[in-house]
Order: structure tokens, then sequence, then C-alpha cells
């Protein structure tokens, strides 16, 4: 009986933990639920006995039935001059009422901000130009001269407007979509593992799909394609929007994040500096739910948004973040400069300042970073580009600004290096599209398309734009070296609810056709992919898509408030040469002579070839680090072959490696097989 008048609050407790059971259930199948978690079995003991004393939210909030000793609200445990809670960094909308022939006689600056957020002070002579950008910093690129500058030599107008939207025909075949499973956490980073499986990784949050064995929510799992099953990882740290890049020994990195919520989780501590290292192998083929390893390494400084990339040596470049999460348009409050991380990912301990990422603030985090076939970096941000020598510290080529609105975050765009051949001795081709004017939903989107040749003697952007603005569109490559370009909306920009008009459609982009004809419509989704969502290709040749988290803990059902909410579902795109009867004629028995592929070496592939096969490629894929629509460390190889005899069902290639590791940095690849353009299914090597 003392069961059955406790059961409304009992009720209570269970929704608080969001297990979702059927309310009208009756006392004893509702006890037996409860009782299924070791935290909720607490709590019953706790509601039946009222003897239990302790300090955690369950034992201090009123709203958790406590009855004596309570607090009103989550204990501020934060460390001083960070984040309390899981909220952005917002930059906002910049506007200026203050004409420039008004600030003619003001203060020049001695610090290089500016303007009305600056006691109206003018740049005067400052070494980085004499534009007052919109957000008050001194400089001289289109994002300080053109729209919204405040004094100086302003711009009335860009020097070379980007395009509007442009049409995209139909594709003949546009893939498909279809829901296959659940993430069990949101997805706010992924990577494919070298086991054939997907980890997802996530902020600390209220409620998850998942639980790990302390009884707490899981912020991170892993994903298998192929059964749908997922299991919980558990991690150290506070893994809040944080940079990755794979290790030469395969391994994958998390680096940065945000504070402890301990109100949250009491075991997990802060993330700011942290290194987080996920081990997977080709020869792990269940889920074994082994989590993060965390012995200790840590940054050399705080880096919320950072980006990583893999350098030739397996060093790692980690650059840009927040110290605190706090405003951006404060410059104490930013880190823009870069470390070195050591092969196995420990810091040399220096912070270095880096010139386009202090130019550019406050658009300066998770910069977009290619590595070159020469090895120095292509380094991109707000709408700045440069080729950048890691080694010695210095520009070795400015680069022109991008027509266009604010590409890197927060309107983050989507950026892809097209596949390298040795038909052109490798050289790389960037893209980048998308992104937006400022950090509000009211914030327009941009359609355009720039596209460079960074190597190139005198490299200029050609423009070219899609069917309408997107803000997070992610580019992704592949296996037959299109790309494609998904997720993300038309109005607004990164940040908890601050996007709307989701745009379901996908778009290919075939590379290798004429300007203005690159662009096609494929099929389109039916699940908004919004703030937090990801895409990576699977080794069968899919595309994996998940994810949409923008709210600032997860809300599983929208209302006028918050439209678009927590989404943990799955979807695989079918790209069209999977399509119909083209899922027939995958190639087969492909077997590699080796799965440690040396550079400037050779191996073996063995495979079986549909009858009348005509042509044959390999490609060598690295699908990166994805996280906010940027693919860090993304990069396709299209390799040498010898040996196909066309109509042979029985094939032997003899296939080149890379011939380097300032083309191919070391690390863990997927080799794809496409005959006819048809891929057989990936298999991991190791490059080194």
């Amino acid at each position: 009986m003392v069961v059955l008048r406790l059961l409304p609050r009992l009720l209570l407790q269970l929704q608080h933990h969001q297990q979702h059971l059927d309310p009208m259930e009756d006392a004893e199948k509702t006890l037996v639920a409860l009782l299924a978690t070791p935290m909720a079995a607490m709590e019953v003991a706790v509601l039946l006995t009222g003897i239990y004393c302790g300090t955690t939210p369950t034992h201090c909030q009123a709203s958790s039935g406590c009855q004596n000793g309570c607090i009103a609200t989550p204990p501020d445990s934060t460390p001083s001059g960070t984040t309390t809670s899981a909220a952005e960094p917002v930059i906002g909308p910049a506007t200026s009422s203050i004409p420039p022939q008004a600030t003619a006689t003001a203060k020049v600056t001695t610090d290089g901000t500016c303007g009305t957020t600056n006691n109206n002070e003018v740049c005067g002579n400052w070494p980085n130009g004499n534009c007052c950008s919109a957000y008050g910093f001194c400089g001289s690129t289109s994002a300080h001269c053109g729209g919204g500058c405040q004094s100086g030599n302003c711009l009335n107008a860009p020097a070379v407007a980007a395009p509007g939207p442009s049409p995209a025909p139909l594709a003949p075949n546009g893939g498909s979509f279809e829901i296959v499973g659940q993430s069990g956490v949101p997805a706010m980073h992924a990577a494919l593992m070298p086991n054939g499986k997907v980890m997802f990784l996530d902020k600390l949050e209220n409620y998850t799909q998942l639980k790990t064995a302390n009884g707490y929510y899981a912020m991170s799992s892993e994903y298998d394609p192929v059964t749908h099953a997922v299991v919980p990882l558990t991690y150290l740290t506070n893994a809040f929007c944080s940079g990755g890049t794979f290790l030469a020994d395969g391994r994958v990195i998390s680096v940065g994040g945000n504070a402890p919520l301990t109100w949250l989780d009491p075991n997990i501590g802060d993330g700011f500096d942290a290194i987080r290292y996920l081990g997977r192998s080709s020869s792990n083929k269940a889920p074994d739910g082994q989590g993060w390893s965390e012995p200790g390494n840590k940054l050399a400084s705080a880096r919320w948004y950072a980006t990583a990339q893999t350098m030739p040596d397996g060093t790692v470049f980690v650059a840009s973040g927040s110290l605190n999460g706090l405003d951006p348009t404060v410059l104490a409050n930013n880190n823009p400069t870069y470390e070195i991380l050591s092969p196995q990912a420990v810091t040399q301990g220096k912070n270095i300042p880096m010139d386009i990422l202090v130019k550019n603030q406050p658009y300066y985090m998770y910069p977009f970073v290619h590595l070159l076939n020469d090895g120095n970096l292509f380094v991109f941000v707000s709408k700045s580009a440069q080729v950048f020598n890691v080694g010695s510290n210095t520009i070795v080529k400015a680069l022109p600004d991008l027509p266009g609105e604010y590409r890197t975050y927060p309107n983050t765009g989507g950026s892809v290096m097209m596949p390298l051949s040795s038909k052109n001795n490798w050289a790389p081709d960037i893209i980048i599209c998308g992104g937006g004017a400022y950090q509000d939903i009211t914030s327009p989107t941009d359609p355009s398309c720039g596209r460079i040749q960074p190597l190139s003697d005198n490299p200029k952007w050609e423009m070219e734009s899609m069917p309408e603005g997107r803000g997070m569109v992610e580019g992704t490559l592949l296996a037959d070296g299109t790309v494609l370009f998904l997720n993300g909306g038309n109005r607004g920009a990164q940040g908890f609810g601050l996007m709307q008009n989701p745009t379901l459609e996908a778009l290919l982009y075939d590379p290798s056709q004429p300007l203005g004809k690159r662009f096609t419509t494929a099929a389109s989704s039916t699940v908004p992919r919004l703030y937090h969502s990801v895409a990576l290709m699977t080794l069968d040749g899919c595309v994996l898509v998940t994810g949409s988290n923008p709210v600032e803990m997860p809300k599983l059902a929208p209302d006028a408030k918050d439209p678009y909410v927590t989404d943990f579902r799955v979807e695989k795109y079918t790209p069209p040469y999977l399509q119909g009867d083209n899922a027939n004629k995958r190639p087969t028995n492909i077997v590699l002579s080796t799965l440690d592929v040396k550079t400037g070496g050779q191996f073996k592939i063995t495979l079986t070839a549909p009858a009348n096969a005509k042509t044959v490629k390999v490609m060598l894929y690295h699908g990166g680090f994805v996280t906010h629509s940027v693919h860090m460390g993304h990069r396709m190889l299209e390799l040498d072959t010898a040996g196909w005899v066309q109509g042979q069902t029985a094939q032997t290639l003899t296939v080149t490696a890379p011939p380097n590791t300032k083309v191919a940095p070391p690390g863990p690849y997927v080799v794809y097989c496409l005959v006819d353009g048809v891929p057989g299914m990936g298999q991991f090597v190791q490059v080194s």
C-alpha cells in the first residue's frame, strides 16, 4: 500500500529519468521498471524511507523530492571564469550607428580593437589594416572593410560579388535516404573507425538513449552500420565542441572541450584542455564498448572549437579555440594560437600565435585546414585563406579573400579537398560552399561556392553556386570521387535555436564537369539535420547521416519555442552508384596483399569483376573527424593501377601507393575498388 500511495511521486521520478513508460501501466510494472537501474532503485528507496543523505542533484534539488538541506538550483561547481552551462559563444549581429565621418578625429586604438564597442576608437595605422570591422577589430580583409565597416578605407561594394543561387537540375539517379537505426547519443562528433564502426561523441547532456555501467547517461557511443547495434562508450572529460584527428597508429583523438557540469555527472571533469584517445583495429569486428582512454595528457592551453590535422611526420597540428566559452568579441577570451602534439598526441607545450587567426577574430574558431602535397597547410577562416608552413610559422602564400559571406563558425559552410591524383602531380583543388552573415536566426545564408588551387602560380577563386543559401552544409566525398553536399538550413546560423528552414535535399557535385554543370539535385531526406549533425561514408560506400541537437539539452518533442529538437535517427544515403541494378554489380572477393601500405611502394589486389567489365579504379579514402560540418583530415586519392584485363572476371591489380606522407599523412585509410564506377566493400589499411 505504501508503494501505491507513493506511485505518483515514483512516476514523476521515472519521468525525470526519461524512461518513457506508459503512465497507464499498473503500479507493479512501474515499480519493476524503476528498480531496473541502480540509480532509479536508489531513488525509490529514498522515496520509501526518506533516510538517505547526499549531495547529488537527486538528494538536494527540491524538484527531485529533497526534504531538507535542499537547494533550488543545481550547485555551480564550474571553475571561475568558465561557462556554467552548455551555452555556446555568441557573436551575434553587429551594427554601427556611427557614420565613418563622425569618427575621423576619434582616439586611435592601441590594441587593435575599435568602433562603437571600444570607445569609438579608430584603427589609424594599425599594422593589420585601418578598417574597423562590424565587430570592432582592425584589419584589411573584406570582412573588415566590407559590410558593416565602421571606419577606415571601407568598401562600398565587394570587388567581386558572390553569385546568387543557380539551378541544379535533377540528377538522373539521385540516390535514396532510409532511416536504419538510432545513434544512442546526440552525434556532435563522429568518425569511421578501423573496425568499420562509427564513433559518436557528445557533450554532457541530461538525457541520452544509453547509460554506462555506473548508471549515468552515456555521452559517446559506437554504432555498427551493418547490424545497427549501438553500445555506450565512457569518457572522463566534457568533449563539448572538441576537435579531432586520427594518429599515425590508427587511434582517433578528441582535443579540447568545455567545463565540467557536475550537476549532470560528477564523474566527468574539465575538458577544455583534454586529450581523449579511442583505439579500434580492423580485426575487432564486434562493438566491445571499450571507452575512451584519458591517461592525463593535456593541451598546452584551453581550446573550445579547435581544429586538428595530422602532419606528414605524424605530429598533430592543433589550432584555434576559445579559452573559456565567453564572448569572442573580447580578445581576452580567445586563443588564436596553434600548438604541436607528438605522434602520440603529447603537446610540446608551446602556444604559438597564428597570424590568420589573430587577424580574423571573432570569426577565428574551427578553421578549415587541408594538408597540401608540399607539406604545407591550406588554412581558411572567416573569408581569408593562406598557405601556411607549420615548422617555420610563416605564411608561404597569402590567398585572395573568398567573396560572399562568412564561411566558418558560427556561419560554417562546407569545405572539401577534391580527390588527389598523380595525373596532375597530386595538386590540391579545394572548394568551400555556403555560409552566412552573422550569428542569429535572422541571418541570410550564402548559396555561393569558391574553388581554388592554392599551389597554382596565380591562385584565384572560381565562383559557382548552389540552388539556395545553406548554412552548416556538409561536403562528403563519395567513393567515385564526387562530392555529396547535405544537411543544414537556409536561414540562421550555428548556435542553439538559431537555424530555421532546413534544407532537406542533397546535392551531388562532380568536380570533373565544366563550370555551371557540376551541381545536380539528389534525393531528399525527411529529417531536418541542423546544428550538431554529421555525415560520413562507411565501408559499403554509402553515407551515414545522423544528429541534429539544436537545443541546449536534449528535447524529444517539438513545440512553438523549439520547432527543431534532438534527433537520434540514423539514416543511410545510398548513392547513385549503388542504386537499382548497380547493387548487384559490385566487385567481390577483394583481397589485398597487405593491410600495411608503405608510401612509395606497391601492393597487389585480387578481385572478381562482373562479366564484361570495362574499367577499374582504386581509391584511398580517409574520412577524418567530423563535427559542426567541418571534416578534419578528410581526403581521397586515386591510386595508379596496372594489370587490368577488360572483360576478364578474375583480376589481379598492381597498385602504386601514394608517393609520400605529404600526399597521404600516416594513419588509417579505406581502399575502395570500383569496377565500371561501382564500388566493392571497402577495406581498412594502415598507411605509413
